[in-house]
């Protein structure tokens, strides 16, 4: 999406590099909510709430959501995946307002997913190896505040999960002589609420299996078994 986020960000005539955004600079954005397919066009599930008992959800933002939500609805256990927004202050935001870095959002990714069947480790896998970490509002040739990482927990056990493979991949990172994650990690009551993307880009590379994607192994592994049996360990 480089080419159309600078062709965007130009045409509103604001870097998405300026300086952070606050509520009172932000974009005001609309009351109405973006129309968007209540059903997952590839899992045939919800997209919105009510969601089944026990599901948990969790907010992922990793760069352009397109190759974002692909990641995690081909993963087990996930019972649903959005794009949206999140993270900022504009209610509401069309896609070329994120682009201008005038909301304050990153390009969000809602997932569901059934703890009985995955665990938030394993959805967390998936996240730091196959995104770049340690660039800050940049993804490749993708760069402003929207494509920031960040991971916006709903629970007090996510966040300890987020704490701990981010420590445990940073040390990753560091075997590997790259530099420290920038990832952002504060709850989703924090974040403000996930403001769902417009249609288009919902399930956006089935609907387009050639479309921009940017994300793929990042040649670091995070040992999740190895961390499970360390933490038990530590626990006896």
């Amino acid at each position: 999406m480089s080419w159309f986020t600078s062709a965007v960000s130009a045409a509103y005539a604001a870097p998405n590099t300026a300086a952070p955004i606050t509520k009172e600079t932000a974009l005001p954005g609309r009351p109405e909510p973006m129309p968007h397919a209540r059903t997952h066009a590839v899992l045939g599930t919800p997209t919105a709430p009510p969601w089944p008992d026990g599901a948990e959800v969790a907010s992922l933002a990793m760069g352009c959501f397109w190759g974002t939500e692909r990641i995690f609805w081909r993963l087990p256990g996930v019972i649903t995946t959005a794009a949206g927004y999140q993270g900022g202050f504009t209610p509401n935001p069309t896609y070329e307002e994120v682009c201008t870095g005038r909301t304050g959002h990153a390009e969000t990714v809602l997932v569901v997913y059934d703890p009985h069947m995955t665990t938030f480790a394993a959805i967390l896998k998936a996240f730091w190896e196959n995104h770049d970490p340690t660039t800050a509002n940049r993804q490749g040739n993708d760069i402003g505040t929207q494509y920031r990482s960040a991971i916006f927990y709903t629970t007090d056990a996510q966040r300890n999960v987020a704490l701990d493979t981010r420590d445990a991949f940073t040390a990753v990172l560091a075997e590997h002589g790259r530099g420290e994650p920038t990832t952002e990690i504060r709850s989703s009551a924090d974040a403000g609420p996930f403001y769902y993307a417009e249609d288009y880009h919902q399930q956006y590379l089935h609907k387009n299996p050639g479309g921009y994607c940017n994300h793929g192994p990042n040649g670091c592994t995070l040992d999740i078994h190895r961390m499970a049996i360390e933490q038990a360990a530590r626990s006896e």
